[in-house]
């Protein structure tokens, strides 16, 4: 049909656990589990095996042990993600330059034809899988419908469920054709919808809707009495099966950040400062290798009570190195109380845009503390030829050499300090971790 797009959305089956089978091909048919292995740890993915007992992304790993305390527990390594999911993307851009990635294991594709000639989205969305499944040996469920919503949520329905404490293979793909946007969202419900969290999903409840249908059919007015007017158009149209937005495949970036959970709160301040430079100096890295600088920088502080904190600062002169950017955090820490404990510490840079940096006199006169030919542009080379561990601020250093934060660093929480080690697990030797610990 001339003026309908073909979207695809590709969804990774349990990525980051796939990839760690790929190297522990003897852990297949095991529960899995990825992420913070610590008792402040948070599940990164399960697989299908741990999800039988009620394991899922975004679970304390404390309470994921306790649940399947015999699956075996890996620490993530976000390194060798990004190379996979680069892998994936180049076969993504095989197919269409119109490629919006959501994260490392997750796209949106453009696949629509030229005006007047249809394309068969199904036949596009399989091949994707097959080739996808050849070069990189894992499986994807995707989604193909006109436009993302409807996409996203048939991607969905194309993966693998647990079902009776069993694994059911899915469809793999699922399309949803254009006239097909009824009947195919009406019994879903509505919490799976973009939008609907906590307080938007009790209001729902409160005027008797629970089904993507039901809020389709619902009077906008009653709608815009229990949501808000703005927020009860847009859940409408999105009911109704309209989504007009293009994929973007060059999203720009809207800030970079760093934050870390602590195995035990910090207290000291020589120490906060210390994890507050490694943040830093991360966030400067990669501000510099994106070609941008911030104009805002924020302070996120967490304490033992999870109580959480953020503090925003904006400087009239963007900034991309770790001086700047730690003059700011050291700033916005001195207001902030850290006497009671901190459980985790972040770095946001935000308001981003290219690196221009108006000229001062001192910049002219090195002997003077001038920056002509800018350290953070030599540590930049210097980390590219010998890698991330070869340089850094002195605070970086400990007993195991400089420990630089990397993109995913901490994402999941911190890990144990002890490897894996061998057990004897009913006269068969296997893997796993230490006691689970309450």
């Amino acid at each position: 049909m001339t003026g309908t797009r073909t979207i695809l959305h590709v969804d990774m089956d349990a990525f980051y656990v796939s990839v760690e089978l790929l190297r522990r091909p003897e852990l297949a048919g095991r529960p899995v589990v990825v992420g913070g292995t610590g008792r402040r740890g948070v599940v990164a993915a399960a697989s299908y095996e741990a999800r039988k007992y009620g394991v899922h992304s975004a679970m304390p790993s404390a309470i994921a042990r306790r649940r399947c305390p015999h699956a075996v527990f890996l620490a993530g390594d976000h390194a060798r993600y990004a190379e996979v999911g680069a892998q994936i993307r180049g076969v993504f851009e095989r197919f269409t330059p119109l490629v919006e990635p959501l994260s490392l294991d997750e796209a949106f594709l453009d696949v629509t034809g030229e005006p007047g000639r249809d394309v068969d989205g199904r036949r596009i969305a399989e091949t994707v899988r097959q080739q996808v499944l050849q070069e990189v040996s894992l499986q994807c469920s995707v989604g193909v419908a006109p436009n993302k919503f409807l996409a996203k949520l048939a991607s969905v329905e194309a993966k693998p469920v647990v079902s009776g404490g069993a694994v059911q293979a899915g469809a793999g793909v699922v399309a949803v054709g254009p006239g097909n946007e009824q009947s195919f969202l009406a019994p879903l419900a509505v919490e799976r919808m973009w939008g609907v969290g906590p307080v938007t999903l009790r209001h729902l409840h409160g005027v008797g809707i629970r089904t993507i249908g039901e809020l389709a059919a619902a009077d906008p007015a009653i709608l815009s009495i229990a949501l808000g007017g703005r927020s009860a158009a847009s859940l409408l149209e999105l009911a109704q099966g309209r989504d007009t937005r293009p994929v973007e495949p060059d999203r720009a970036l809207r800030s970079i950040s760093h934050e870390e959970t602590f195995a035990d709160d910090l207290f000291d301040g020589a120490e906060i400062r210390r994890q507050l430079v490694r943040q830093c100096d991360g966030v400067a890295t990669r501000l510099r290798t994106s070609a941008l600088a911030a104009r805002t920088v924020t302070l996120k502080v967490r304490y033992g009570d999870f109580t959480t904190i953020t503090r925003s600062a904006t400087v009239p002169d963007a900034c991309d190195t770790t001086d700047e950017i730690l003059a700011v955090v050291s700033t916005l820490l001195a207001a902030i109380e850290t006497q009671r404990g901190v459980r985790l510490l972040g770095v946001v840079a935000s308001k981003l845009g290219p690196p221009h940096r108006q000229l001062r006199f001192d910049d002219l006169r090195p002997d003077e503390g001038g920056d002509v030919g800018r350290a953070d542009d030599t540590v930049d080379e210097i980390r590219s030829r010998f890698g991330a561990g070869a340089i850094g601020p002195a605070s970086m250093l400990d007993g195991d050499g400089l420990r630089p934060m990397r993109a995913g660093t901490g994402q999941w929480g911190p890990n144990r300090p002890d490897p894996l080690r061998r057990v004897e697990d009913q006269g068969q030797t296997c893997e796993t971790e230490h006691r689970a610990e309450e």
